[in-house]
């Protein structure tokens, strides 16, 4: 029984189709990356699964159980930390998660004790009393996200949690993320930063126009989407003349003034042909480099989009 069923969900807004029989599951112990350009439908999924949107057609299961919107009591298993600083500026740190607390339906010793656990996790212990409002962007983002798993949830819906922090918070709420994980939670975990992805999901769905139109992990992608191919690319001290320019665009090469870029299924061969070409044509290399396909090659191939656009 999986944490979480997404099957043939199918949601409108008026003539626009937000989701289209869209169908996922969130594994055990898995993180389940979510990328996809704006306006594909990730957040009208997200809401789907917290039950802030019931369906038109198709179903959300939680460990096997069908939630309709609405139904919190089947969604006690799940945690969710939004995008936006969920947080009260004017109270401590200790007094935010008291109160988010109490909204999880915790009290007395099991409260303190919970909101202790998440200081210590969340790195925020020696800020406990201090107001919100005070601290740095990063502190905010774990303090966000330790009041969404105060209840310690099964399931835990993470939408973009590292939006706008310096490089060491980055690192810091990579290790809480994990860290979760290797206690058993299953993490959706929806994200603009393809090496985000690429470190932390286990498998990553990509979504556009409403479908999910590729799931799997980043090798099964990069194999099922561009195969072997690898990315060679020339940085030369002058531009291709034109018999070398001619030569090169022969062997599929795309040409940006001193830069050379060629997508190779047999690279040695490519790469061999390519210096040929260069050596007889006096073209100097300043640089030369071959690259494996990234989950970023994938996402243009299937979307034609930049992530962030």
């Amino acid at each position: 029984m999986q944490p979480l069923q997404i099957e043939d969900v199918v949601k409108s807004f008026g003539e626009r189709r937000a989701l289209d029989s869209v169908s996922l599951e969130l594994r055990e112990r898995e993180i389940l990356g979510m990328l996809g350009p704006n306006g594909a439908g990730k957040s009208t999924l997200v809401r789907t699964m917290m039950g802030r949107v019931s369906p038109d057609s198709g179903s959300v299961r939680i460990f096997g159980q069908t939630a309709p919107a609405g139904d919190t009591e089947s969604r006690r298993a799940v945690g969710v930390v939004p995008q936006e600083i969920a947080l009260y500026p004017l109270l401590t740190v200790r007094e935010n998660l008291g109160v988010f607390g109490r909204y999880h339906g915790l009290d007395g010793s099991a409260l303190e004790e919970s909101v202790n656990k998440a200081l210590h996790w969340a790195g925020l212990t020696d800020r406990a009393a201090d107001v919100t409002k005070t601290l740095s962007g990063g502190m905010k983002r774990r303090l966000n996200i330790a009041a969404g798993v105060l209840h310690e949830p099964r399931i835990l819906l993470l939408d973009e949690p590292t939006v706008g922090v310096d490089p060491q918070s980055r690192e810091r709420i990579y290790e809480m993320i994990e860290s979760l994980r290797e206690r058993g939670v299953s993490i959706l975990y929806t994200t603009h930063y393809m090496e985000e992805a690429e470190r932390l999901c286990d498998r990553i769905a990509i979504i556009d126009h409403g479908r999910i139109i590729a799931m799997g992990t980043q090798e099964a992608l990069v194999s099922q989407t561009i195969g072997g191919a690898r990315e060679i690319v020339l940085d030369c001290d002058m531009a291709p003349g034109a018999a070398a320019a001619a030569a090169l665009a022969d062997r599929g090469a795309s040409i940006d003034g001193t830069r050379i870029v060629i997508r190779a299924e047999k690279p040695a061969e490519t790469m061999a042909e390519i210096l040929a070409v260069a050596a007889k044509n006096a073209l100097p290399i300043r640089d030369l480099s071959m690259k494996r396909p990234t989950l970023e090659n994938v996402f243009l191939h299937l979307t034609g989009r930049e992530l962030r656009e």
